[in-house]
């Protein structure tokens, strides 16, 4: 289990992606611990270009504490069907809340678009990360290689009316 570290003290602020951080986000997917070893290969030649920021509700979370300025996490809503295609924290700042501020946004843009659930498949590693930000259990999606070799757990967010 890993240990938590202490919340970001400075404000977050979440912005629409644009293409010119393609670039760091697609360093950010490819070095993501999460994808380590035997995942590794998952997102070796992995690319978030400017055409994907484009065509889909990519989102980047920036500052907080030394990191002023630095994108700290990014998610992607796709929009047909509607379903959490990507969301990455960088690896220094998990454990302090930009994940699930993230989801909280993810679901406010699900919910102005007129969504009542939003569907993710999960990478193994991140199962619990999902269950604490109360994804619900939807089943699991059978590997498919050769492009991805293991099960994914499957999960929807109920995004609820205000």
């Amino acid at each position: 289990m890993r240990s938590r570290t202490s919340p970001i003290s400075r404000p977050v602020t979440i912005r629409r992606a644009v293409a010119r951080d393609a670039g760091r986000l697609t360093r950010l997917v490819r070095g993501s611990g999460a994808y380590a070893g035997k995942y590794a290969a998952a997102v070796a030649g992995y690319r978030v270009g400017p055409d994907y920021l484009e065509a889909h509700r990519a989102f980047v979370a920036v500052g907080g504490d030394e990191h002023d300025n630095r994108i700290l996490g990014f998610y992607s809503l796709v929009l047909a069907p509607p379903e959490l295609d990507l969301l990455f924290v960088v690896d220094g700042a998990q454990g302090r809340g930009i994940g699930r501020l993230l989801v909280a946004h993810m679901r406010s843009e699900a919910r102005a678009a007129g969504f009542d659930r939003v569907t993710v498949v999960s990478h193994p590693p991140a199962e619990g990360f999902y269950h604490r930000v109360g994804a619900v259990p939807t089943g699991t999606v059978p590997a498919n290689p050769p492009a991805v070799l293991w099960d994914r757990p499957a999960f929807e967010f109920r995004v609820p009316p205000e």
